[in-house]
């Protein structure tokens, strides 16, 4: 059942746990001072920064261990809950038929620790932990961009016109800004009466918006571009109602008209970024990928592979590891089965956001949560990370399962009603 509580007192925020533990999974998983070939990670060499990753992971679950303790919930968890356990259990547990085991085991249990951070975020936080978390993230960009112009590291040949910084790839680059992007400008259209959430200066959240874009479109992440764009509309539409709706319309078709005019060579340069038509075709080598993907599918269609097999079943027949399609990768690693659940994973929380949308004291947070969650769906297209453990993309869509709990079960930050609203008590 969902309940919105009725209007009160603001509730005391649990601490500082919220925004940093899932913001520390992401740093660990995603920032590198070294690179390895996708053949070292598959056969399961570890080094230094292997082992503090690892961990990280462990220190987390050891955290809330200690805080919260293991034990089994005191009330009826909600469909939501339960499709995310489901996910993460089935994709955990496929680990065990892995051909890679070790990686598969490694990255199972780094996906359960991170869906009991999510849960303990879901059942004890406030929505403005969950905003502090957002800012933080922003500012980490914000931080990371500078450290990329400062003191760009070394690149590979596919990478080297690609803006990245630090040995983060380009792709996964692309999804940390277009993920900020979305919440600067979240914060920059939230109506008076919703902006109590907003930490910082309007002209921070414009500069930084700049900043992002800018950035985004120097990375040459064609999925994250796109994905960002589906995000931005999906955000704008749904976050101020039937107005905001009608806004989008007319906003988009005339940002389209121009781009499509004044910038259709500057587009077409970012499209093809250099590569031939054919490359450009097979979406730079995936559809045959796909191919050799369908063809492992239907060999172990029910179950799948186990988890971790994408990553290196493709490497000696193409040179690429992983799905690069998040659909795909469920359906190597864990099959229809797996899918299936991921599936409905992915229909739920769409579900449960649009109905959260519906109620104009959560319209501003629900239509970040789905510009976000369209980013992701949009940009899984041409990569796997939202199917997977231990990326941004995965510990960000449990952060939005965490986060539509939160403004569940709590109903969001209500203002108090205004003079005017005010009913008299006989």
């Amino acid at each position: 059942m969902i309940f919105f509580p009725r209007r009160g007192p603001r509730p005391e925020s649990a601490g500082w746990w919220p925004a940093v533990l899932p913001l520390v999974l992401m740093l660990a998983s995603d920032y590198k001072l070294r690179s390895r070939e996708v053949d070292q990670a598959v056969s399961g060499s570890a080094d230094f920064t292997v082992l503090a990753e690892i961990g990280v992971y462990a220190c987390a679950a050891l955290y809330l261990a200690h805080r919260f303790g293991l034990r089994p919930p005191t009330r009826r968890i909600t469909g939501l809950q339960f499709a995310a356990w489901s996910f993460a259990v089935y994709v955990a547990a496929s680990a065990l038929w892995s051909p890679f085991k070790s990686l598969g085991l490694v990255r199972g249990t780094q996906l359960l620790v991170t869906a009991f951070v999510a849960h303990a975020v879901a059942t004890r936080a406030t929505p403005r932990d969950l905003h502090r978390l957002a800012h933080a993230f922003i500012a980490i960009v914000l931080a990371s961009v500078a450290i990329g112009v400062a003191h760009p590291f070394p690149r590979t040949s596919r990478t080297e016109d690609r803006f990245n910084w630090l040995y983060v790839h380009p792709v996964t680059a692309g999804v940390y800004l277009s993920v900020a992007l979305i919440l600067v400008l979240s914060y920059l259209i939230r109506r008076r009466e919703d902006a109590g959430h907003r930490l910082w200066h309007p002209i921070i959240y414009a500069g930084a918006f700049v900043v992002f874009a800018g950035s985004l479109v120097a990375t040459g992440t064609r999925g994250a571009a796109a994905g960002c764009a589906a995000g931005i509309l999906a955000l704008l539409a749904s976050a101020r109602g039937p107005r905001g709706r009608a806004d989008t319309v007319v906003l988009g078709a005339a940002v389209a008209t121009v781009a499509a005019l004044a910038f259709s060579e500057k587009i077409l340069a970012f499209v093809a970024r250099g590569e031939t038509a054919d490359k450009v075709a097979s979406l730079n080598s995936r559809t045959e990928l796909w191919a050799l993907a369908m063809r492992a599918y239907s060999e172990e269609p029910v179950f799948g592979r186990g988890l971790g097999a994408s990553r290196g079943l493709f490497l000696e027949d193409i040179g690429l590891g992983g799905g690069h399609n998040a659909f795909v990768n469920a359906l190597v690693d864990n099959g229809t089965v797996g899918t299936a659940i991921f599936a409905a994973l992915l229909l739920t929380l769409g579900c449960v956001l649009l109905f959260l949308a519906r109620h104009r004291s959560l319209r501003a947070d629900a239509g970040l949560l789905i510009g976000i969650l369209t980013f992701f769906l949009v940009d899984s297209i041409t990569t796997e990370g939202l199917a997977a453990p231990a990326n941004v993309s995965g510990i960000w869509l449990f952060i939005l399962i965490a986060w539509a709990e939160t403004l569940r079960r709590q109903g969001g930050d209500v203002p108090a009603p205004r003079p005017h609203e005010a009913v008299a008590v006989p």
